[in-house]
């Protein structure tokens, strides 16, 4: 007999699997993508404005997907993304063209940094969430994403070994493997009797709008310094090839992944607020130390300290949101503020591009890095005395 304590079990399994898999290919596309649209002819300023295209169109897609997935369930959205990835994969293999390669990726919302933002996060993270008793929520949230870069960490090396038609078609394996994987939701994934509100009519919208507001900055900040443009700033600046930056993106992947065991550890000792914003703080400083960086060893360097310690704010950010909203809110809350992200961070890269070609090639990382100092110090002033629901007991 089915219990609701299985079915959220199965519901976690679920994710975990969807987002290894779907991750794993964002590893390898992010890298590819820039540098097989520059052997297509496309310079500096068309790389940043396809970034700029294949965010927008997953900020619409994260806009599009809440009202079905509060309605129906996240299983019918999570499935309809996953078949657009199909049919992006279907492009990539079949045309041989920058216009098919742009809207592949605008249509199967790949992923052009190091991290996971649009539909398919907003709404695995609100699945997850119900699917763990809250005291768990931090390290639940830890692992997800820590699979996720582990798998573009493997997806990353693969780049080094494998044609790009053979990638091409792994995608495509990748997105039947979600659509079998989101098929086997469970109905528990949503409160039951829960109509669809407006943002302005949830109890917690004022709340939402500031943290969408101050996740815009940094996601505005973070368009300077994409994987995609990161790669590419290598490529040019250093003359690292596809071999190389591979490796790179294998081994910032790699040291990401076991920082969120870290963010959890941390989290439960000094709360969920201090950890995103001191480990993000830190991580900024190193941010802008790379574009002075005489050598590319030292540059790389200091890419692989700044993972370090970058993303140990994703998991500690997503158990915040989903702590200080109410459960029927957390579809609005997870769209809203994954929604300011990825529009915020869609203008950027195309400035980028230009920012590249007229001022200097390493001007982005100055750029990124300090309005993402100016995004900590904001967050911190601004919800330091809002404290979770729920959160775990402190450990000394």
């Amino acid at each position: 007999m089915r219990t609701a304590s299985s079915d959220a079990g199965a519901n976690a399994r679920a994710i975990f699997l969807a987002k290894t898999v779907r991750t794993f290919c964002y590893g390898f596309l992010g890298i590819l993508l820039p540098v097989y649209l520059s052997e297509l002819g496309i310079g500096a300023a068309g790389i940043g404005t396809t970034v700029t295209l294949t965010l927008a169109a997953s900020a619409a897609l994260t806009w599009s997907a809440r009202r079905p997935a509060e309605r129906y369930g996240a299983r019918v959205a999570l499935v309809g993304l996953a078949l657009l990835s199909l049919v992006a994969a279907g492009l990539l293999l079949g045309i041989r063209t920058p216009a098919a390669v742009i809207l592949a990726a605008m249509l199967g919302n790949i992923a052009v940094g190091t991290g996971e933002t649009g539909p398919f996060l907003a709404l695995e993270q609100v699945v997850v969430t119900r699917a763990v008793a809250p005291e768990r929520l931090n390290m639940t949230l830890s692992v997800y994403n820590l699979l996720g870069y582990a798998a573009g960490a493997a997806g990353a090396a693969c780049v080094t070994v494998l044609p790009a038609g053979t990638l091409f078609a792994t995608f495509a394996a990748a997105a039947l493997v979600q659509v079998a994987a989101y098929s086997r939701l469970r109905p528990n994934d949503r409160p039951a009797g829960r109509p669809s509100l407006p943002l302005r009519d949830l109890p917690s919208a004022r709340r939402i709008r500031r943290l969408a507001g101050l996740f815009a900055l940094d996601s505005f900040a973070g368009g300077f310094v994409l994987q995609s443009l990161i790669a590419y700033w290598f490529h040019v600046q250093h003359g690292l090839a596809l071999e190389a930056l591979g490796a790179i993106f294998f081994a910032a992947h790699i040291v990401t992944a076991l920082s969120f065991l870290a963010a959890a550890w941390l989290a439960d000792r000094i709360g969920l607020l201090n950890t995103m914003v001191f480990s993000h703080l830190v991580s900024n400083v190193l941010l802008v130390a790379i574009a002075f960086a005489p050598s590319a060893a030292l540059a790389v360097a200091f890419l692989l300290a700044r993972h370090l310690l970058s993303q140990m704010d994703v998991p500690t950010r997503q158990a915040y949101v989903m702590s200080v909203v109410l459960d029927h809110e957390r579809e609005a809350a997870a769209s809203a503020t994954n929604l300011s992200r990825t529009a915020a961070q869609a203008v950027a890269p195309t400035l980028t591009g230009y920012v590249m070609q007229g001022l200097a090639l390493s001007a982005p990382f100055v750029v990124g890095g300090g309005l993402k100092i100016v995004y900590d110090l904001l967050l911190y002033a601004t919800f330091r005395q809002v404290t979770p629901a729920v959160q775990p007991e402190r450990r000394r």
